[in-house]
């Protein structure tokens, strides 16, 4: 029995190392710039950042509320990070974005400091107003912000 349950181990993880045609790895195909190019697409330009800004706008707020301030530190990083990220990819965004980057988020990182809901749902309304104010910039003011209602993360403090 142990040579039958060791010989199909095997077998077993013998199958899963064969390749595949399109498997991981396989779908990056061309030249050198082709697949550069392939990387750049899959990337994708600022709206791919701005997903993740949203996703972790709603952390943010929630963190905020739970006065779980060291998640709400963490996500205003990663909320710094994504827009540098995106504005890497798309620069022509730079312009729209300054006031946010080198005002609005260290005025929440200051807030944060306090660790008081009060100065953060003041501070946090003042970032959600430097969102609407950047999407105005950008031609897209129909892309509106408003204050999470209904969370969505099943992280509590």
């Amino acid at each position: 029995m142990r040579y039958l349950t060791s010989t199909l181990i095997f077998l077993f993880l013998s199958a899963c190392n064969q390749k595949q045609e399109g498997d991981q790895g396989q779908w990056i195909k061309g030249n050198e710039q082709k697949k550069l190019e392939t990387i750049e697409n899959q990337f994708r330009g600022f709206d791919m950042a701005m997903v993740e800004t949203g996703y972790r706008y709603q952390e943010l707020y929630w963190a905020g509320q739970d006065e779980n301030w060291e998640y709400a530190d963490y996500q205003l990083e990663k909320i710094q990070k994504a827009i540098e990220n995106g504005l890497e990819r798309r620069p022509k965004r730079t312009s729209s974005a300054q006031h946010f980057l080198t005002v609005t988020l260290p005025q929440m990182k200051e807030a944060l400091k306090k660790r008081d809901t009060v100065v953060f749902n003041k501070n946090f309304q003042m970032l959600t107003n430097s969102c609407l104010s950047c999407h105005a910039m950008e031609k897209v003011p129909f892309f509106t912000v408003k204050t999470p209602t209904e969370r969505q993360s099943p992280i509590r403090k």
